[in-house]
């Protein structure tokens, strides 16, 4: 279907009668000890009038914000007019991952951003519409038809099952490449399963979508880590490309004197021991931890450091304070997480650099101390932050590090003379397609990019196939 086929006009002036809905949210007691999405679906007649308040710009701005650059206005178009099945399928056409995106892209920062309407009337839950018409639609049975598509006679290897490995698959697929997908966790989704909480993804999403994938004829072999189960050389001889997408799980340490001690966590460890337990999964490499009744200070303003403290309330920590070296506006975690994290009970202090972990004499924390800043302004418009010479200690049983992550390649790669920038992030840019030094070795997502958003590593992932594609002359 073309993208403006069957497009009908809009009511002039529908988002001034009709202003933005959200959805409903669960209680706010359910929320602190449940893991499960937080928002109620809207129902077809609210997304048909949600979708209908789209102005369908003549230079669609949210279309260009996204980096997926999705055909926003035209499956709304389409959703309005209660074409579901329909506005899927233009949605998959750029999107790998379209009910992921509608539940965790930062569409405060990107595509609703960017909506005309955002100033004065309010944006078009994009972001909701775009997480409805997928589920819709894989609940009816939707799947990608592909059976025009000529099979072609090659093989790709991707190593890593997350957003950028996920996205190089399906356009592989949909070019007749048949792909290979190596991960050493159990399950697919990488961070999407195993970082991200239940509470903004369910795990069920990505198992479904695990479905899609193998129905289009993608393989999945888990528990598989390369360097140990199978060598790259293998790899490089027995297939016709190689992607990588391994991502970025290196924690960025703190640097704080005790952060060794006991009862201080790393972000990424808390976060996959709670998912693993919570899924009764047999992965003993990160162990449960349980901060019920405990009093817990979270380090850090990024999205994970969200993640973690309302984990802990669901958890039932005691208390659950957050402290953050700079102001709520320079946070760099998304609005919407922030707020449904005061929603739920957590304590903001800002202006806090941590500087020393206390411990007792078991060698388990009992206090962190920090050094308050002052934010001062500069003659260029910039603000400083300063010591203020004053000090705060807090009591508290547990401390995690939510600092953010580095790029960790592994020996192997290294050992090969794959190039590397100055932080360790593969060289592989969006202006050379995803190619890396060595022939027929394609790299995107975190590990080029370092720590970024799940909508920019499929975007990494779609290009860096579709130069696969053009190296192999293959075009569809």
């Amino acid at each position: 279907m073309g993208i403006d086929e069957n497009k009908k006009a809009r009511p002039l002036f529908e988002f001034v009668d009709v202003g933005r809905e959200e959805p409903e949210k669960h209680s706010i007691e359910s929320r602190q000890i449940e893991f499960k999405e937080i928002y109620q679906p809207l129902e077809q007649p609210r997304i048909k009038q949600q979708a209908s308040r789209c102005l369908d710009c003549g230079n669609p701005y949210c279309q260009w914000k996204c980096p997926l650059h999705n055909y926003i206005p035209d499956w709304l178009n389409l959703a309005s007019e209660g074409q579901f099945i329909q506005a899927a399928e233009l949605a998959h056409q750029t999107n790998s991952l379209p009910e992921v995106c509608g539940r965790v892209c930062p569409q405060d920062r990107l595509c609703e951003q960017a909506c005309t309407l955002n100033t004065g009337f309010g944006a078009v839950t994009i972001g909701q519409i775009e997480k409805f018409v997928t589920d819709n639609a894989l609940a009816q049975g939707w799947r990608p038809d592909l059976s025009h598509i000529p099979e072609q006679p090659y093989r790709v290897a991707i190593v890593g099952a997350g957003p950028a490995g996920l996205g190089c698959a399906d356009v592989l697929a949909r070019s007749g490449i048949r792909s290979v997908v190596f991960d050493r966790q159990p399950e697919i989704g990488g961070l999407l399963t195993f970082g991200i909480p239940e509470f903004k993804l369910e795990k069920e999403v990505i198992q479904k979508r695990r479905e899609v994938f193998e129905s289009m004829g993608v393989e999945f072999r888990l528990n598989t880590l390369v360097g140990r189960d199978v060598t790259f050389e293998q790899l490089r001889s027995e297939y016709d490309a190689v992607f990588l997408g391994m991502g970025t799980y290196q924690a960025v340490a703190g640097g704080i004197e005790g952060e060794r001690g006991k009862g201080v966590y790393k972000a990424l460890d808390y976060l996959i021991g709670n998912t693993v337990k919570q899924q009764e999964w047999d992965y003993k490499e990160y162990p449960f931890i349980d901060l019920k009744d405990k009093k817990v200070v979270v380090l850090g303003g990024g999205d994970t450091a969200m993640d973690c403290v309302r984990t802990a309330i669901r958890q039932g920590a005691k208390q659950v304070i957050c402290a953050y070296r700079r102001d709520e506006e320079a946070m760099p975690g998304s609005r919407r997480e922030f707020n449904h994290a005061i929603e739920e009970g957590v304590e903001f202090q800002w202006y806090r650099q941590a500087q020393h972990i206390d411990l007792d004499g078991n060698g388990k924390v009992k206090a962190i101390e920090f050094d308050i800043k002052e934010p001062i302004s500069q003659a260029d418009g910039t603000v400083k932050l300063e010591s203020s010479g004053r000090s705060e200690v807090i009591d508290t049983d547990a401390v995690i590090v939510a600092y953010g992550f580095k790029a960790n390649p592994p020996q192997w790669l290294q050992d090969l003379g794959i190039e590397l920038d100055n932080q360790s992030r593969v060289v592989a840019t969006e202006t050379n397609a995803y190619r890396t030094n060595l022939d027929k070795v394609y790299a995107g997502g975190d590990m080029v990019r370092g720590a970024d958003l799940v909508v920019t590593a499929i975007a990494d992932g779609r290009k860096a196939a579709q130069a696969i594609c053009e190296d192999l002359e293959v075009f569809v």
